[in-house]
């Protein structure tokens, strides 16, 4: 089972879900990713299990080059009745401006490198980053698409 999938229906499921809480008002002067290397850790939810532990490992800075932005991610299923291997995906990352409701905020656009879904990551403070959808709008539901940062 592809993480895409469980990503699309967990995402899909939040979506559904209701409990929508507004948006977050949460420092946003504070610089994003600026040091060599931050790494972010949460649970997914996942239709079929007991959710989706994911983690995200960002390395370079945002003003710096291209090829020095990678990204390794890591994705573990909890609980699934077919006990699916682990996930991972490597890549680069881009800085994007702007949601679909805040053209000042930031996104971070996780491309892999040969097969894989394009990861989006809305920087909610530096501590808190939020799967956001590929339109770059929030799900009703974002509480539980969060990652935090260790």
């Amino acid at each position: 089972m592809q993480i895409r999938t469980l990503l699309a229906g967990s995402a899909m499921l939040a979506l559904l879900a209701g409990c929508a809480a507004g948006p977050t008002d949460q420092g946003a002067a504070e610089p994003g990713v600026t040091s060599t290397e931050q790494t972010y850790q949460g649970t997914l939810p996942c239709r079929n299990c007991e959710g989706i532990d994911l983690t995200v490992t960002m390395e370079g800075e945002e003003q710096g080059a291209a090829a020095g932005r990678t990204f390794d991610l890591e994705a573990a299923y909890r609980g699934h009745p077919e006990n699916p291997p682990n996930e991972s995906y490597s890549g680069n990352w881009e800085v994007l401006d702007g949601t679909a409701d805040d053209p000042q905020a930031t996104v971070y656009e996780l491309t892999p490198n040969g097969e894989g879904q394009v990861y989006y990551f809305l920087r909610l403070d530096p501590q808190t980053l939020e799967l956001i959808d590929p339109q770059r709008r929030r799900f009703q539901n974002n509480e539980v698409l969060r990652l935090k940062r260790m």
